[in-house]
């Protein structure tokens, strides 16, 4: 099964060995630097200040956190000229000039060749009744 990983998510693979803040829906803050992330959003982070909802900070060496207990996630702003937006760009920029990129320029092209959107001859029409 292929698919593809949203922009947070490619955002997040890049923010790995960055100092990033994670807060929980808990409240909690963790900022500290992330070792490693998966797609859904689970992350270990290394040399962490942890800001509890009272306020009380305590330092930490080692945490992994559950990704479906974060509520947001900070990230240096370097991250904005990673090579992934450059990629993004690019595709961006493509798909004005081109016709169907998305669903395949082949399936385009053939649907603009039919005329309309390509549904095949005689389809919404009554057929016809048999004696």
């Amino acid at each position: 099964m292929s698919r593809s990983l949203g922009i947070p998510v490619k955002l997040m693979h890049e923010a790995t060995g960055h100092i990033v803040s994670v807060e929980l829906k808990s409240g909690e803050l963790y900022r500290g630097t992330m070792v490693e992330c998966e797609d859904n959003w689970n992350c270990q982070l290394e040399n962490i200040t942890f800001t509890a909802k009272d306020g009380k900070v305590a330092q930490l060496e080692h945490v992994f956190i559950r990704g479906s207990r974060v509520r947001f996630m900070i990230i240096p702003d370097m991250l904005k000229n990673a090579p992934m937006f450059k990629r993004l760009d690019a595709r961006i920029k493509g798909k004005s000039t081109s016709l169907g990129v998305g669903r395949g320029r082949a399936v385009a092209m053939r649907a603009k060749a039919a005329g309309g959107r390509g549904a095949p001859v005689g389809r919404g029409v009554v057929p016809p009744v048999r004696r």
